[in-house]
């Protein structure tokens, strides 16, 4: 290549990785897998070493990651919180261990392994032993401020005793840098969640734990069951122990979560041992991994290593390559949900990744099918996000020379694959929908979310009893479920004396089941059990929320005008409204049921903030429900008291600057009498 191929070629790199950066560091929405970015990297930085008088100071070699995103207070770090060089084989592994002998002069050096987890690095800080502050990577230079969200993480200590501090070592005033992660439960739990909403699911945790992290609604983050690992422990951006093994196990001690996972090595030989181990162990933990990090033990040593213009010399991750394969696009079909929503799905040749067969890949909607430009009949890569869902990464060479099958553009239906109906596209919105109500995919997919248990819980009502159901027409609606009896079940196939009666009993168990079920069970665009809940308790009935305006609807605390429009269209529907004469005929339940409140509270907002001194957070909040008063998220001129505990974060802060009357437990149950 000459200087000038070169050149060309590293601005190239250049334009790409900046790209990638933005979408990774400010977005949150990487388009490339961690390897492909990191190669990406890699062609550059042998580049600028062939050519180093082609090295400039905006080179993304020469820093570390993208801009902080808008929208949160900018705050700079200690010490840089810098990325780690990588490295792939054993041979850049003992060539690393190799330079650190070297630089040093030194042969006995001890290496710390810890799990490199795949989340967000996080940056605490601790103040007389209290955290203040919580602060995003960022840069590396500079992170975000989001210690409202940190406070949600229940691993995270939101304050440690002197007695505990003197006792492992640690200063009033320190930093602790860990990751954030989300574990696999709760991503599972979480995209779950979003499918039964009709909202996109995310790609993998660390997108998800990344996201979460960085949104601006704290009881948003405390949902989604976020953990906090530390590794890290300074003082004014210098290590506080002598041995980061011993900073680990102080840590511990003080009440962080330390990942137990971590072993000291005494060469290098033990360090790829406990590589190969976690190698085939990572399927079997809660949470997602992607290498292992090798660290220099001792402090001394770690500050006379230094670092380079991007990375610690001391320290190295160990990089897995991607869990993934390539296969060939056969067909994408099309599936109808039960909001009518259509879902073009990848299937392939069977192909095996992390020892899973593979057979078929969601691709959301069209636009995800234009970004990536597939058609049937390409070779495509695919990787198990979280090592768990299948995704489409990118268009791959064809793995067989000889393969000259066609390969045929897919193009969204015009009319609904199981009705025939016109399919509509909302300006603006990714998605295609099928808007027939009788829709029979609809109907199935309906039926099976409606007799689900977090819904109405109707035992027995699977996907094969409600496949019989739609196809016999003894069920075209959700209300023809309690039109059902003995005779009609038994005239399906394989049902029995027995389990037609299970199913009858649970259907009728169902009628008694709270309004805010029923809500959740009409399928109305982005109303899941939290939605449903806020509005049974709002209107009290379902026709107050069935007759309710659009601006009464968007009153409701925590529903934003996109789902207050999404109910309120589903009910100016005439077949809706005729469905709930059908539901309350059927004897199901249509208002909420309220147990006697006191009065003593009555008018008056409380807000609960910190550890009370013999009353849990939710114990507290029903008693001053019970007593006729309201407990908000947050702290307003419309509060009259914010109860306070020990630990109490913002929120007290918050009622000095408003001059909210601020009590504490004794006082509360006083009022309350």
């Amino acid at each position: 290549m000459t200087l000038k191929q070169a050149q060309k070629r590293i601005e190239e790199l250049r334009d790409e990785i900046r790209k990638h950066e933005h979408f990774y560091y400010v977005l949150d929405a990487p388009k490339i897998s961690d390897a492909e970015f990191d190669l990406l990297v890699r062609e550059l930085m042998a580049l600028e070493k062939e050519h180093p008088e082609l090295v400039t100071p905006d080179s993304p070699t020469q820093r570390v990651g993208g801009r902080p995103a808008e929208g949160f207070v900018k705050v700079p770090h200690s010490r840089p919180m810098l990325s780690l060089d990588n490295a792939y084989t054993e041979e850049e592994l003992r060539d690393w261990e190799r330079r650190v002998h070297e630089l040093s002069g030194r042969k006995d050096i001890a290496y710390v392994n810890e799990l490199k987890l795949d989340g967000m690095s996080m940056a605490l800080t601790y103040q007389g032993g209290r955290l203040v502050r919580g602060v995003t990577r960022g840069d590396g230079a500079v992170g975000e401020d989001v210690t409202s969200n940190i406070r949600t993480v229940r691993s995270v200590p939101l304050s440690i005793s002197p007695v505990t501090l003197k006792k492992v070592g640690l200063p009033p005033d320190f930093e602790v840098r860990g990751e954030i992660i989300m574990p696999l439960a709760s991503f599972a739990r979480m995209n779950a969640e979003r499918e039964k909403l009709q909202l996109s699911k995310f790609a993998n945790p660390r997108n998800a734990a990344a996201g979460t992290i960085r949104t601006l609604e704290p009881n948003i983050v405390a949902q989604r069951r976020l953990d906090f690992f530390a590794y890290f422990a300074l003082e004014n951006g210098g290590n506080i122990f002598g041995k980061h093994s011993e900073a680990l196990a102080a840590l511990t001690v003080a009440g962080f979560k330390v990942n137990p996972n971590h072993r000291l090595a005494k060469n290098i030989e033990q360090v790829l041992d406990f590589v190969h181990e976690f190698e085939t162990k990572r399927a079997s933990l809660p949470y997602e991994i992607d290498g292992v990090v090798v660290k220099v033990d001792q402090a001394s040593l770690q500050d006379e290593l230094g670092f380079t213009g991007r990375a610690p010399r001391w320290a190295i991750a160990y990089k897995w390559a991607a869990r993934g394969a390539v296969t060939r696009i056969v067909d994408i079909g099309i599936t109808v949900g039960r909001t009518g929503k259509l879902t073009p799905t990848a299937y392939f040749e069977p192909v095996g990744i992390g020892g899973v067969t593979v057979v078929k890949a969601t691709l959301h909607n069209a636009d995800e099918i234009e970004r990536l430009g597939i058609r049937i009949g390409d070779w495509v890569q695919v990787e198990r996000g979280g090592d768990v869902i299948p995704k489409v990464v990118q268009i791959a060479e064809p793995q067989n020379s000889q393969d000259k099958r066609p390969r045929k553009k897919f193009q969204m239906p015009a009319k609904c694959p199981s009705c025939g109906s016109e399919i509509v596209r909302t300006p603006g919105e990714a998605d295609h929908r099928c808007v027939n109500v009788a829709c029979p995919a609809k109907l199935r997919e309906m039926l099976i979310y409606f007799a689900s248990r977090g819904v109405m819980n109707i035992e027995g009502m699977g996907e094969s009893l409600v496949n019989q159901l739609a196809d016999s027409g003894l069920v075209r609606d959700i209300s023809d479920i309690y039109k059902l009896d003995k005779q009609k079940m038994l005239s399906l196939d394989r049902i029995g004396e027995k389990s037609a009666q299970n199913v009858l009993d649970g259907i009728e168990t169902s009628k008694k089941l709270p309004l805010e079920r029923l809500i959740m069970g009409l399928g109305i665009r982005f109303v899941g059990e939290r939605t449903a809940e806020l509005l049974a308790d709002h209107f009290g009935n379902l026709d107050a929320v069935r007759d309710a305006r659009l601006e009464e609807l968007e009153e409701v605390h925590e529903i934003g005008p996109r789902i207050a429009l999404a109910i309120h269209e589903f009910f100016q529907e005439k077949k809706n409204r005729e469905l709930l004469d059908r539901l309350r005929a059927a004897g199901l339940r249509f208002k909420k049921e309220r147990k006697q409140r006191g009065t003593a509270l009555a008018g008056k907002t409380f807000v609960l903030t910190g550890t009370l001194p013999t009353l849990k957070r939710d114990d507290a909040k029903k008693r001053i429900e019970d007593a006729g008063g309201k407990v908000a998220g947050s702290v307003s001129k419309k509060t009259d008291y914010v109860v306070a505990g020990d630990d109490a974060g913002s929120k007290l802060d918050k009622a000095k600057e408003l001059g909210v009357a601020v009590i504490g437990e004794e006082e509360m149950l006083r009022l309350i009498g």
